[in-house]
């Protein structure tokens, strides 16, 4: 039996960019393509750090687009690894913009992302567990198997009954 990795607490990663005419739409907005793109990044580097392999996008839960980014913004982008699985880890990705001149900042999105671990091969692998040490941290690992079951029962992998952490939430009775 293969051992477990080791637990790696450098899986937190922050990364910046600036808004060029190229990124933007015909509204001088960051496009949303973009940005996504940005924090596929960010978020598989948090990945790859946390569990010292290859990894591959599995999933990204939704991504709303709240306040526009203007051509000339800085964009920081924030993401660490919320909880790990057997070759799985949830990724959380929290977007800030910048107008420097103005000084004024604002909080733009926030995603989940998904990875897998692989081996050279593209086989999934074992990841290190993610252990929580902050309140902040507590609260993103224990809210982690919630989400990843809603995922599950959205793509179709996990019955609706066997989700027990969403049940908990709705109050779901077994059916017969």
């Amino acid at each position: 039996m293969a051992k477990k990795p080791k637990y790696v607490k450098e899986s937190y990663v922050t990364m910046t960019e600036l808004v060029l005419p190229n990124d933007t739409n015909t509204l001088n907005n960051l496009m949303g393509g973009r940005l996504m793109h940005w924090m596929d990044i960010v978020s598989a580097i948090a990945a790859q750090k946390h569990s010292n392999r290859i990894v591959v996008t599995a999933s990204v839960d939704n991504v709303s687009f709240g306040k526009p980014i203007q051509l000339g913004n800085v964009v920081t982008l924030k993401a660490q690894v919320t909880r790990a699985f057997s070759s799985s880890m949830e990724v959380r990705i929290d977007v800030e913009a910048e107008d420097i001149p103005s000084g004024k900042k604002f909080e733009s999105n926030s995603a989940y992302f998904t990875f897998v671990a692989v081996d050279q091969s593209g086989r999934p692998i074992d990841v290190p567990e993610a252990i929580p040490e902050t309140d902040e941290e507590k609260e993103y690992y224990a809210g982690a198997l919630r989400r990843r079951q809603l995922r599950l029962v959205l793509a179709g992998r996990m019955k609706p009954n066997d989700a027990s952490e969403l049940k908990s939430i709705f109050n779901f009775e077994p059916t017969s």
